[in-house]
């Protein structure tokens, strides 16, 4: 039975009633606030009108209030019988924002102490026929940290290392402290009887085309007069097929065996293959009858961290039934700060946006959440791994406290054998740049204590996880390896000299060290980077003009304002200003703003994953920070908080295409081809590198044959650069790279930067097909750089945008709104760098 209707809520100062008396089943609480479960107190109150939006100007500390308060849930909940001795009621809680307590029928069941774990109450004995009433009482999170000793570090804010949430809900240097408190998972009551199922597992031993070994490990909770137990265990394939089965008895509370597949369908990141799910069947019966009943896909799979190469040398390597993979992708951020009411739609849409990224990997950083059952299904279902972090992100964590201990202990518990099942996941990882920051903060002074927490990562999940999931590997953190937890040729690393200004190299013990200067942050650092894995770095870009105009009052709307500042909350503002001056030029006003910020953010991942790409044979991944945003802000996201793909997600499209043609050169040097295919079959053809001037006249073309192996990399040749253009200024080329013969995306350079780039003026003819719901952009007079096509209106997908044009050229654009709603058409504009905004002329 799910709970989720007729909830209220109310709030009290805290002690300003006796909690029985709210908690009784009696109580009157028809002026209570109707609210949605799953949900939040500050998405409760917004949607009643009670605050104003927290993502509007600085609404979000007008809402601090919230977190002082005790807030109480109730709802109420028919039972037609009441229960027998021989059931178990059990209430179900998965999601308990953060320190409650529980009542049904106004007496005391529980309470939970941690946002992550899924919370199991037996109400057998409490719950009646008829009206019965569930009451949880929520704490202000102060009165659980105000006693305890506060850690040296603990990056945003001192309270969090006691309180197991979400860390990003104390502010995070791309979102506001919104400090949420609810019940922000679904609410079920659950009938048993004998036993259930408590836990069920599989993993893929090992695999191949002709057949596969599944393991199958089942455990059973035992309640008082339970009879003979007895399993049928059943796999399906996609067209209901049972393509392996087998049944047993339970003797004891624990059974495994394997189950052999014939001739299996593997899963496969969608980039190598379809993502193949079987459904695995387990049903549980007791002297006969069935009592309980399991379903859930599973992918047949192997995934191996590799982190030695053939040479017997060091690598940090994601081998999918035993094929190398490049990992391509970005780190996941909650989907919103409210978290507990953002819809499974948005899901759907970011993470339906990654794939079309050409993304075959994404990391949940460990100050988030580990995220809804919605996020895992769409990954199995789509085709992308998952590296999990655990919730520990940038601070010391209490290890030497008993309570806190097991309250984790229990929290990776709960996620281990909620997630172990997905054929997604890959990867377990303990924290994030924990190891590698406190060895910096003490080499600094800055901490003088011993490295609490130490002990979890350490010790205790890796532990766990040979007991849970030993199919699966573990990390330690991230970044982690070497003689440097940051060590460019052990484990992975995040390169965050460019933008952050950190100094390389670094060896433990040493104080580090920040250039913030245009060369201490450009991202021409990252071609010194030979990284194994790169699994964060990434660079800033303002937010779409739609979504900042939505959330920034009228007159606050310019460059340079209050409320501008307000959307960046990152320590330093100046950075972003140093890398535009080193690349496009300061920018003057708001639009300038947007198009430099943008044009800088995604000429720069472009120029950071090629390289990391043509170094496939020793770098293994790449993932950006960050995927999108929580609050509509200016971050490093790909994807801005209204949905709106910026320049920077459109380039990834490119430079995470599986096969690349990709320039390597600087000012002056050799400019140098190469072929990147990260497909599994080779491909032989004709690459062409052409030479226009501003004006679109070919100055020079060059036609090399191509032959690149499968999963492989090769260098076509290099030349002067001087040879290359032909005595046309190097500021006034432009170069492209195709393969006509090739299912692969043209590429565009300029061989200066943006700022030295000489553009002349262009001009721009959009005409919008309402019937084909298509936009046909063309340029006139001289190349147009990054055309950009906006339309007032969230969530809008398109074919492509922020692209160049030669004179002539023509680009048709699909465009349709994925919420379902009717496009605004009639409001598109078209422009570029160069070229004055036009409105697109409608035509059917």
């Amino acid at each position: 039975m799910l709970l989720s209707d007729n909830w209220r809520i109310q709030q009290y100062e805290v002690g300003e009633k006796p909690p029985l008396t709210i908690a009784d089943a009696d109580l009157d609480d028809r002026f209570w606030i109707s609210a949605s479960v799953p949900g939040d107190v500050h998405s409760t109150l917004i949607e009643r009108k009670l605050i104003d939006h927290p993502y509007y100007g600085h609404n979000d500390i007008n809402s601090r209030w919230v977190e002082q308060k005790e807030w109480w849930y109730r709802t109420r909940f028919q039972m037609d019988s009441a229960p027998t001795k021989q059931e178990r009621w059990e209430l179900i809680f998965e999601g308990l924002d953060t320190h409650a307590t529980v009542y049904v029928n106004g007496l005391e069941i529980g309470t939970a102490s941690n946002m992550h774990r899924t919370y199991v109450y037996d109400v057998s004995r409490v719950i009646r026929q008829g009206k019965n009433t569930i009451a949880v009482r929520f704490d202000p999170l102060y009165l659980h940290h105000r006693d305890k000793a506060l850690m040296q570090w603990s990056s945003y804010t001192k309270e969090r290392p006691w309180i197991r949430k979400a860390a990003m809900n104390y502010g995070w240097d791309w979102g506001p402290r919104i400090v949420t408190v609810g019940i922000w998972g679904k609410v079920k009551l659950e009938r048993h009887v004998q036993a259930k199922w408590e836990g069920v597992y599989a993993y893929t031993k090992q695999c191949d085309n002709q057949q596969a070994d599944i393991k199958i490990e089942l455990e059973a909770k035992k309640y008082r007069g339970c009879g003979h137990l007895t399993y049928h265990a059943r796999l399906l394939d996609e067209n209901q097929q049972v393509v392996a089965q087998a049944d047993g008895e339970l003797l004891s509370s624990k059974v495994g065996f394997d189950l052999q597949v014939s001739q299996p369908q593997l899963w496969w990141t969608h980039d190598l293959g379809k993502p193949y799910l079987y459904q695995l069947e387990t049903v549980l019966f007791a002297d006969g009858v069935e009592i309980d009943r399991k379903e859930q896909r599973i992918g047949i799979r192997t995934v191996e961290l590799v982190l030695e190469d053939e040479q017997g040398q060091p690598a940090f390597a994601f081998h999918i039934n035993g094929v190398k993979l490049f990992a391509k992708g970005s780190n996941w951020i909650p989907v919103d700060n409210l978290i507990g009411a953002a819809p499974d739609s948005r899901y759907k849409h970011l993470i339906m946006l990654g794939v079309e990224a050409n993304m075959n990997m994404l990391r949940i950083w460990a100050g988030g959440i580990y995220e809804k059952d919605v996020f895992y299904d769409l990954c199995d279902e789509l085709g992308l791994l998952v590296w999990q972090d655990f919730a520990f992100a940038n601070a010391l964590f209490p290890d030497y406290n008993a309570d806190f201990v097991e309250n984790v202990r229990q929290e990776a518990i709960c996620n281990i054998q909620r997630l172990r099942n997905h054929a997604s996941l890959a990867l377990w990882c303990g924290n994030n740049e924990i190891d590698w920051l406190y060895d910096m903060k003490s080499s600094s002074g800055e901490i003088t204590t011993p490295f609490y927490g130490e002990t979890i990562y350490h010790e205790m999940l890796p532990e766990l996880l040979e007991q849970l999931d030993p199919a699966r590997q573990y990390w330690p953190s991230s970044p982690y390896g070497g003689n440097d937890a940051n060590d460019p040729n052990h484990g992975d690393r995040h390169n965050w000299q460019v933008w952050h200004g950190s100094v390389y190299p670094r060896k433990f013990g040493e104080v580090p060290l920040l250039d913030y200067s245009v060369e201490g942050v450009t991202f021409k650092n990252y071609k010194n980077d030979f990284t194994l894995f790169s699994s964060e770095f990434g660079m800033h870009a303002s937010a779409t003009k739609y979504t900042l105009k939505r959330h920034i009052p009228a007159d606050q709307f310019y460059w340079g304002s209050v409320e501008m500042a307000y959307r960046n909350k990152d320590t330093n503002h100046q950075k972003g200003i140093l890398l535009m001056e080193g690349f496009t030029g300061v920018p003057q006003d708001l639009d300038e703003y947007i198009q430099f910020s943008m044009l800088t953010q995604a000429e720069g991942l472009k120029y950071g994953i090629e390289h990391y790409r043509r170094n496939k044979a020793r770098t293994s991944g790449s993932l950006i920070w960050q995927h999108s945003d929580s609050w509509p802000g200016t971050s490093w996201s790909l994807i801005d908080y209204e949905l709106l793909p910026k320049a920077s997600y459109y380039y990834a499209r490119k430079f995470y295409d599986p096969l690349l043609l990709s320039l390597n050169h600087e000012p002056g040097e050799l400019l140098e081809l190469w072929v990147i295919n990260d497909h599994l079959s080779s491909f032989s053809g004709l690459v062409i590198l052409e030479v226009y001037d501003m004006q679109g006249q070919s100055i020079h073309r060059m036609e090399l044959h191509a032959e690149v192996e499968a999963n492989g990399v090769v260098k076509l040749g290099e030349w002067d650069e001087k040879q290359v253009l032909q005595d046309l200024p190097p500021e006034q080329a432009v170069l492209k790279l195709s393969a006509p013969a090739w299912n692969c995306l043209d590429n565009v350079y300029y061989l200066r930067d943006a700022k030295d780039v000489q553009l002349r003026s262009s001009s721009i003819h959009a005409l919008y097909n309402e019937e084909t719901q298509q936009l046909f952009v063309q340029a006139k007079d001289a190349v147009a750089r990054m055309v950009q096509i906006l339309i007032p209106q969230g969530n809008v997908r398109m074919s492509d945008n922020y692209f160049d044009l030669l004179p002539g050229e023509q680009r048709t654009i699909d465009i349709r709104q994925a919420d379902g709603q009717v496009l605004e058409y009639q409001h598109i504009t078209v422009s570029a760098l160069n070229a004055e905004e036009v409105s697109a002329t409608l035509t059917r």
